[in-house]
């Protein structure tokens, strides 16, 4: 377990999708977040205190989170200067990039003269075994998306927590840097051997027989062509008993490939089904979650309207409106009356 509390790292940032995984953090263990560290040209905030690092360490901040994206997923040097000042000041340090800390021998020095950890949230599980496809007990279900960070991991969350607070057993698979953060735990997919993807996932969420639920958050596209073979690794892997589409509307293009558009949120759909047939004949779409967090209140709630009139299966912002419509969907239930969306 990475130590809390934490000062979650903006820097230079001014790209808002760069700074996922801090707001993520920030979000969803706003608590365990004493501050936020940032420079002058960093136009973001996310409304946590401007801490320096020695402030930071001072107010108790244990560990910091270095959650912004850089290009190839290196550590600039920047990044260096700001890790080895935070080893400096006493706090541990994390990172989810795919260059790692512990590659860095100026701060791999000063971490064990200091007594502190350097945490690579980027490091795959041992003993991976390869995927076999086989049936295995338990109720499943996995998000997938248009195009990377739609909001797969904000839906995971969202209904994981409302399936608690219906009284049923759910558990948070967490796959990417910003879940296994919030998780405490999970796979980071995208560095595991293609090979062992399947695999990965079948161990993050074995059989149960609980009657609870794994909600296995999802990664990349089968649209995109940089991570759609993480993606389908993560269909066969999760067998999932449903499935939850994401996606964000106006977005002009893949993220990271100019001139090439998004699927239609229905075909995508079907090919998200077809893909998860392999090791699941009967998954099923449950719902579309939208993150329409660029739009008025109004028009969030016409788009929504529109897009289950158009698939058939309910649609909503989790973060807006709530998933009881999708819940109810997947229970196999009479739609809720406390569905956020109805009472607009």
């Amino acid at each position: 377990m990475i130590p809390a509390p934490f000062l979650v790292y903006l820097g230079h940032s001014a790209d808002a999708l760069g700074i996922k995984t801090s707001r993520g953090v920030a979000t969803f263990r706003r608590e365990d977040c004493v501050g936020e560290f940032r420079y002058d040209d960093c136009p973001m905030t996310l409304g946590l205190p401007r801490l320096g690092m020695a402030e930071a360490a001072a107010a108790g901040a244990r560990t910091l989170v270095l959650g912004v994206a850089s290009a190839g997923g290196k550590l600039p040097t920047d990044l260096v200067d700001d890790a080895a000042a935070a080893l400096e000041a006493g706090m541990n340090v994390a990172a989810g990039l795919h260059e790692r800390l512990r590659g860095e021998p100026r701060l791999v020095a000063l971490a064990a003269e200091r007594g502190l950890q350097l945490f690579d949230l980027r490091e795959p599980p041992e003993n991976l075994t390869v995927g076999k496809g086989y049936p295995r007990a338990g109720h499943r279900l996995l998000t997938v998306g248009t195009d990377c960070s739609v909001g797969k991991m904000y839906a995971t969350l969202a209904l994981t927590r409302a399936l608690r607070e219906r009284g049923i057993a759910a558990d948070f698979r967490a796959t990417g840097q910003t879940g296994i953060l919030i998780a405490g735990e999970g796979v980071p997919v995208d560095a595991v051997v293609a090979d062992f993807i399947a695999g990965a996932i079948e161990q993050l969420a074995p059989a149960r027989d609980d009657d609870g639920w794994d909600l296995i958050e999802g990664q990349g596209s089968l649209f995109h062509p940089s991570f759609a073979g993480v993606s389908m690794g993560l269909l066969h892997g999760a067998q999932p008993e449903a499935l939850v589409l994401c996606h964000e509307p106006g977005r002009p293009h893949m993220r990271g490939i100019p001139g090439r558009t998004l699927p239609e949120l229905a075909e995508c759909l079907e090919r998200n089904l077809e893909a998860a047939r392999l090791t699941s004949p009967e998954v099923r779409a449950v719902g579309v979650c939208l993150n329409t967090s660029g739009m008025s209140l109004e028009s969030a709630l016409r788009l929504c309207a529109k897009t289950e009139d158009q698939l058939g299966i309910p649609c909503t912002d989790p973060m807006a409106f709530g998933v009881d419509a999708i819940l109810d969907r997947l229970l196999c239930v009479a739609p809720s009356t406390r569905s956020t969306i109805a009472s607009h």
